[in-house]
């Protein structure tokens, strides 16, 4: 009776983990064989872009999780989200000043908890913000690192606060329906302490920039990492409600920056 409890127990485990298995993304053999670029005379629509920017202090800074996150992420699109936009195989990175950062109608920062834009730097921003642009700024946790956010959006638009955004606004029901302001966790904090924050990042806000139109410019998520979770879904050790709820908040972000 053992050995059978055992045996039906065993083919339970995997059978689970066959389900599990089947909702995460393919592994990454894959991100070369959905090649929108294939096609020489298809007009790409979307490139992943992300801002380099200079740092106070020593932090992974704008490269961190580069490339994995970006490229797992736009594998992402292509297939669990099962977006129609023909998006560029190969992720990108600008600066400010960068005339190429006008192409990129949505731009991620990562780690902005230390960033430190020049007054140069803020005006190019105001910009291309002005002009059309979406920021995404994500993986900052702490009161210090919301303090500095805010010092350096100000350089940007003094005259704009920030604020919360309500789950009933446009941006989260414009491809998923997002009804949860999820903190998504670093992959080692939550494998190996199991907790979802860092530091005296306790609750999570999804809080943006919005213009004397209504038009978020600025999409901030305060006390979350979806970037580890672009980067991490695959793995089995790693909570799906984390991954999805990264790959639906930035499928949206994209949508909404692309039709606004």
């Amino acid at each position: 009776m053992k050995a059978t409890a055992f045996v039906l127990l065993l083919i339970c485990l995997l059978l689970l983990s066959s389900s599990a298995q089947s909702q995460r993304l393919p592994s990454r053999s894959d991100f070369r064989s959905r090649n929108d670029s294939s096609n020489p005379h298809r007009k790409l629509e979307f490139t992943f872009a992300r801002l380099e920017y200079g740092s106070i202090g020593w932090r992974g800074g704008w490269m961190t999780d580069y490339p994995k996150a970006d490229e797992q992420f736009i594998m992402g699109l292509r297939n669990w989200c099962q977006s129609s936009l023909a998006i560029s195989d190969d992720p990108t990175s600008c600066a400010p000043e960068d005339k190429d950062l006008f192409k990129y109608p949505f731009v991620y920062i990562v780690e902005p908890g230390y960033m430190e834009l020049s007054t140069e730097d803020a005006a190019n921003l105001r910009e291309y913000l002005t002009r059309g642009g979406f920021l995404m700024l994500d993986d900052f946790w702490g009161e210090y690192e919301w303090r500095n956010v805010q010092e350096q959006l100000r350089k940007v638009f003094p005259e704009y606060p920030i604020r919360e955004l309500p789950l009933d606004h446009p941006i989260f029901h414009c491809y998923f329906d997002i009804n949860e302001v999820v903190q998504v966790p670093l992959f080692q904090n939550y494998l190996y302490n199991g907790r979802t924050y860092e530091r005296d990042g306790y609750v999570p806000h999804y809080e943006g920039i919005v213009d004397d139109t209504g038009r978020v410019m600025v999409f901030i998520a305060r006390n979350c990492d979806n970037g580890d979770a672009w980067e991490w879904i695959d793995d089995p050790r790693y909570p799906l409600k984390y991954g999805l709820a990264a790959y639906k908040l930035g499928m949206n972000l994209i949508v909404y920056a692309m039709t606004h």
